[in-house]
């Protein structure tokens, strides 16, 4: 068995209470100071996590929002502009309509007028061929006396019985 004696269990208990106040003195408050602020890094660090993400929500919402705007925004420029072309094109619609009303008036009117001028025209060249062709049938049947004289007495005939 082993045995201790009481010399040593002194010098031993001497040296370990030495080295635990020496420890204390110099070394247990620089690695309890140490600890301490590795606990306080460590908490300081985990705060500026927590803002951080906070603060990346909050801009993550803020950026749904202008998301948002900027969509609704984007629809109504392009309603607007959707109205705009086809307000653009029911004008042309219409001006082309009453251009082309213009233009058939305008043609129809010319067209009366050289019909008209045509009528005319016409009207005078049977009128023109009618004398000429009178004008011919009197000199024909004019040639001979006997032929004037019947004329004239049946004119005469007719005449009195009006």
């Amino acid at each position: 068995m082993l045995s201790a004696g009481l010399g040593t269990i002194v010098w031993t208990s001497i040296a370990f209470l030495t080295v635990l106040f020496l420890l204390g003195k110099m070394a247990w408050k620089p690695i309890l100071k140490s600890l301490k602020e590795r606990e306080d890094f460590i908490a300081n660090s985990i705060k500026s996590a927590e803002t951080a993400n906070n603060q990346l929500s909050q801009l993550k919402a803020e950026n749904e929002i202008l998301l948002t705007e900027a969509r609704l925004e984007r629809e109504k420029i392009l309603k607007e502009a959707r109205e705009m072309g086809e307000d653009i094109i029911s004008k042309a619609r219409k001006a082309s309509v009453e251009e082309e009303q213009r233009i058939l008036s305008k043609a129809k009117h010319e067209i009366e007028n050289e019909k008209s001028a045509a009528i005319a025209d016409l009207k005078s060249h049977v009128v023109s061929l009618s004398i000429e062709m009178a004008e011919k049938l009197l000199k024909k049947e004019f040639e001979s006396k006997e032929n004037q004289i019947k004329l004239v007495e049946e004119n005469l005939k007719s005449a009195t019985l009006n």
